[in-house]
């Protein structure tokens, strides 16, 4: 059950639910308390632990079922109801006979709980699908064809001709036509059901089996492919990446925070300070402890630039414990303010919605005047303590560059950086003022995919 649970919240995680380690934990120590044996109340003190926002409560209510649904055999009919208790001594002969010669083992257990009405339940089933067909092992896309290559390798079809060899058998031991009839239709309701259930557990397995290559497939399989090749990946897919990157650079920064919380020895400053007690060090100095940096970050959101402005928007907002203040822009031929949408949706809703608060087309990218209405509009959102961001290809369609506006920028804030997508040779060239704006920076990073665009947002925290 532990592992189910530990299931149960990838998938919620993967799906853009925000749960942290101690939430997990809250809600393995509610399992011990509550127990399973009450499903609604197991259920509630599930969703109590991982769900702290209303709008994830239709993903935990989609995705519970699968990991917890009611795990019981299918209901199905205990053929031969309406025969004598000769008759049906005279079935229970019959099949058993069937049954001792009948080959091979997963046509026997099918027919044998066809005849009988005894089923498996979901886990079973599921074990019995695994060990003798290969459809659970195949993507969830290709569930309806999987589920007929199930019911194939079982023999699934022969059920029928086996149903007629034991109503000639019975009929021929003076089984009444009413029985058999009735003996008939309870048999195929059976199979009915039970090839209800076996769709059903290879649709669950199939998700099981995907979810778990999805955990083991490396990172390095996306993190080195350029950002316009990741806009095409499956967005569960992205969506976990992102937050695995993300993990992974939260616990550097936060292992450098707790070190900088500290005050790590200053040697030469505690040697200056100690020249007069003939460099006993009495007096020690220790280094200043760093604060959380504090981002304003300006993303360019024309066509070429939104699945890099995309990423880099979910990966700064995955990383808000480390961070003391976010304020995201967008800009394209205007600019604007983006931090409603951030506080109101989730990141990756977020950045589907916030091209459409600047106006823009083809060709129209205007850095310059987008500059000109930051120093007038938003200079509130730098100070002494604020890391400048620009996510930018350094392209400006409409106006000449307008360094007066980045200076005025540079020199409220702590450091501006720039992260660029675009390779270096193309700096500077046609109506690209990298050149220009570039040697303004305190630091410039080409960053064109995942790996470099990680580099450089670590590079922020140190």
């Amino acid at each position: 059950m532990d592992q189910r649970v530990v299931d149960f919240i990838h998938a919620l995680r993967a799906r853009g639910v925000r749960i942290s380690l101690a939430e997990s934990i809250d809600a393995m120590r509610c399992i011990e308390i509550t127990g399973v044996a009450d499903k609604q109340f197991f259920r509630s003190a599930l969703r109590a632990s991982l769900v702290k926002e209303p709008r994830d409560l239709p993903t935990f209510d989609e995705l519970f079922p699968r990991f917890f649904g009611l795990d019981m055999p299918p209901p199905l009919h205990q053929p031969g109801s309406g025969m004598s208790p000769e008759e049906r001594e005279q079935l229970e002969r019959t099949l058993q006979q069937m049954l001792a010669s009948l080959t091979p083992e997963q046509l026997r257990r099918l027919f044998e709980m066809m005849m009988t009405g005894q089923g498996m339940s979901g886990s079973q089933m599921r074990q019995f699908l695994s060990a003798n067909t290969t459809a659970m092992q195949m993507v969830t896309g290709f569930q309806p064809w999987a589920t007929r290559r199930a019911l194939r390798e079982l023999h699934f079809d022969r059920l029928e001709q086996l149903l007629q060899e034991l109503l000639e058998r019975l009929r021929q031991a003076g089984v009444s036509e009413a029985a058999l009839r009735q003996l008939e239709q309870e048999a195929r309701e059976n199979r009915a059901a039970l090839a209800q259930q076996i769709g059903k557990e290879v649709g669950n397995g199939l998700q099981q089996y995907e979810s778990e290559e999805r955990r083991r497939r490396p990172i390095e399989d996306l993190q080195d492919r350029p950002f316009e090749e990741l806009q095409h990946q499956n967005d569960d897919d992205m969506r976990a990446v992102i937050n695995r990157l993300a993990a992974q650079l939260r616990t550097r920064v936060a292992l450098r925070q707790k070190r900088a919380s500290k005050g790590a020895l200053d040697a030469k400053s505690t040697i200056r300070a100690n020249l007069r007690y003939s460099g006993v060090p009495l007096d020690i100095r220790h280094r200043r402890r760093h604060l959380k940096p504090r981002i304003t970050v300006i993303c360019d959101v024309s066509g070429s630039m939104r699945a890099v402005t995309g990423f880099m928007l979910m990966l700064v907002y995955a990383l808000q414990d480390q961070i003391s203040r976010t304020r995201p822009f967008v800009y394209y031929r205007t600019i604007a303010d983006v931090q409603a949408d951030f506080q109101r949706l989730r990141p990756e809703e977020a950045i589907r919605v916030v091209p459409e608060r600047v106006q823009g087309g083809p060709w129209q990218t205007n850095l310059s005047e987008c500059l000109a209405t930051f120093i007038r509009d938003h200079l509130d959102a730098v100070d002494r303590r604020t890391t400048v961001i620009f996510l930018g290809d350094g392209d400006d369609h409409l106006s000449p560059p307008n360094p007066r506006a980045f200076e005025i920028i540079k020199r409220r804030a702590h450091r501006v950086v720039w992260f660029n997508p675009e390779p270096p040779y193309r700096w500077g060239r046609d109506d690209n003022h990298m050149h220009i704006y570039g040697p303004m920076c305190d630091a410039v990073h080409h960053v064109s995919n995942l790996r470099q665009l990680v580099a450089a947002v670590d590079g922020l925290f140190q």
